[in-house]
């Protein structure tokens, strides 16, 4: 249909990286299928907001049939099985079809498509269960042992980013911005500019 729109969902959180590789994945498998136009639409609203108070709710209402919607895996649609499940319903109602790029699949409102829908939500669902389960009954254990919990107060000792430092420093010094320091680095600009920042960097010939 010619007034079809290709769509990408992000879910954003406050991991850039995340959604950094979000986008990286979608765009792969967008250029797999040959799909052009494609627009992304990020969502900051918490995934454990039902998906009709997020935008993803309002973006379904305005998507036309035919259209195409793309999510990086299934579960960045939603957070429990039975929201996944609307959402599908509702995309077969309005005749969208989701596209799951990580798992290259595609949901079309067809049986198997549904019932592939619900293995792999209940699976994400079991799944951050576990992962709740296991961080309590870790959490319980330290504060059994008489160790304090969460972040110990200052600043971290160590970064992530220490062990690039001398070649950031370098091409500060050589006065490449940051965009294209990271992409030689192979790094977030987001991380780049926050290492930057914390750690007070500056090109030396802005000191001398």
């Amino acid at each position: 249909m010619s007034n079809r729109k290709i769509t990408a969902y992000l879910r954003v959180s406050t991991d850039s990286q995340d959604v950094d590789n979000q986008r990286h994945g979608i765009l792969e498998y967008a250029n797999a299928q040959g799909f052009s136009g494609l627009e992304f639409v990020e969502d900051t609203a918490s995934g454990k907001k039902k998906w009709r108070q997020r935008k993803l709710g309002k973006m379904l209402d305005e998507l036309p049939q035919g259209s195409v919607l793309i999510f990086a895996e299934i579960s960045r649609i939603a957070r429990s099985t039975l929201q996944v499940l609307e959402v599908l319903e509702k995309c077969t109602e309005q005749k969208i079809s989701v596209h799951i790029a990580k798992q290259k699949m595609i949901f079309d409102g067809s049986l198997q498509a549904t019932i592939t829908a619900t293995v792999l939500g209940m699976a994400a669902e079991i799944e951050r269960e576990f992962i709740s389960m296991r961080t309590k009954e870790a959490l319980a254990a330290r504060k059994k042992a008489g160790k304090i919990l969460g972040r110990p107060p200052g600043k971290a000792e160590k970064l992530k980013l220490d062990a690039k430092r001398d070649r950031i420093q370098k091409l500060l010094d050589k006065n490449l911005s940051q965009r294209a320091i990271a992409k030689l680095l192979e790094i977030p600009p987001s991380s780049l500019n926050d290492y930057i920042k914390r750690t007070g960097m500056k090109s030396s010939q802005s000191l001398s």
